[in-house]
């Protein structure tokens, strides 16, 4: 089996000690850091993380820390939504474009003050544009990554499992919302948020020293809870329609292609408007689209085709134990995206059939 060679430039996380001792078998790299991609199997991962509770080492998600008296004039450039409305304990799913309204990423922005956020990224070097942005500009603002790494808790169980370390504030936190709540005299963002549909929160690790005492907490506290390490699901993420920036949506895609369009709101006149609101009649969008037969593991886009016509791809397909089909996630043309519209994927293993569908499945 091919490993991963040792390099700095490949860093380890504040729980990697943990993720090793849990048996970790498939792994990726994301924003140069390892993201644990399997412990037992898909399948099994998927079952337990529906079924208990999870602990996932997610520090790979990185923060841009924004702050000074310019930070949210800067912010206003960056992004098309509204932050004027964003209050001070909340997490805003902020699209972030470049000139032409293509997608550079697509993070979670948190308010830590009026005048510091973080802008919690996806696999991309985002740090070095929001810099080069406020740089060209003379703004009086800081960006920098700070020591922040986030640990997810995900899974039907999650709330009485961070019940159990955090006290019972844990509980009152509503969607998209955080709480500062202390672990062992060190103060954390606590946000109900998650890249899962089966609920839980991330905590926002500030210092990396804490990393491991928090790791042990968390599974003494759940022993009988049947807490484990996991991983975002593929399955589990498909069948609800939560999408990667990389694999299901690109700089060549906007925020109305990929279903967005509601965080396009912002008056302010920021980088690439105009771009934007020339492209805001898509001519093709993010479906949800089942296919038939046996269907290999997807390391790139499939062709959609329709009499032989290609009309789209899929980004992302994996197997539904509970929905007992192929789900996946695509990018589909104007003219074939209506639910119900019958079309082919070209996979590796030859042609499948395939259908488009009214929603996602979770």
């Amino acid at each position: 089996m091919a490993m991963i060679f040792p390099s700095r430039r490949v860093r380890r996380t504040p729980f990697s000690e943990g993720v090793k001792a849990a048996g970790m078998t498939v792994c990726t790299v994301y924003n140069r850091m390892i993201l644990p991609s399997v412990f037992a199997s898909q399948e099994e991962d998927y079952r337990h993380l529906k079924t208990h509770v999870q602990v996932w080492d997610v520090s790979c998600e990185r923060q841009v820390a924004v702050q000074g008296p310019d930070a949210r004039k800067l912010l206003d450039m960056l992004s098309p939504r509204d932050l004027d409305k964003m209050a001070a304990d909340q997490c805003f799913y902020m699209p972030a474009i470049d000139r032409n309204g293509g997608m550079l990423n697509d993070p979670v922005l948190v308010k830590l003050a009026e005048d510091h956020f973080w802008i919690s990224i996806a696999d991309s070097d985002y740090l070095q544009y929001v810099a080069g942005v406020a740089d060209a500009l003379g703004l009086d603002v800081r960006v920098w990554e700070p020591d922040v790494s986030p640990l997810a808790v995900q899974g039907p169980k999650a709330d009485e499992l961070m019940a159990r370390v955090f006290g019972d504030a844990v509980r009152d936190i509503r969607f998209f919302r955080y709480k500062k709540l202390a672990f062992e005299g060190r103060e954390m963002v606590v946000a109900r948020s998650g890249y899962s549909k089966q609920g839980g929160f991330e905590i926002y690790l500030d210092g990396s020293d804490y990393g491991m005492p928090l790791w042990d907490a968390l599974f003494k506290a759940g022993e009988d809870l049947e807490v484990r390490a996991g991983c975002p699901s593929t399955m589990e993420r498909t069948e609800g329609g939560l999408l990667s920036y990389g694999n299901d949506m690109n700089q060549n895609n906007t925020p109305f292609e990929i279903g967005l369009g509601k965080f396009v709101n912002s008056p302010k006149d920021y980088i690439g408007k105009a771009g934007l609101m020339a492209r805001s009649q898509p001519e093709r969008q993010i479906r949800a689209v089942e296919i038939g037969g046996e269907i290999p593991l997807i390391d790139k886009e499939w062709p959609l085709l329709a009499d032989g016509k290609w009309v789209g791809q899929v980004t992302t397909a994996a197997w539904s134990p509970d929905f007992q089909t192929n789900v996946s996630i695509a990018m589909v043309e104007k003219s074939h995206w209506d639910a119900g519209t019958k079309l082919e994927v070209e996979t590796p293993d030859g042609m499948r059939p395939a259908e488009v569908k009214a929603q996602f499945w979770a």
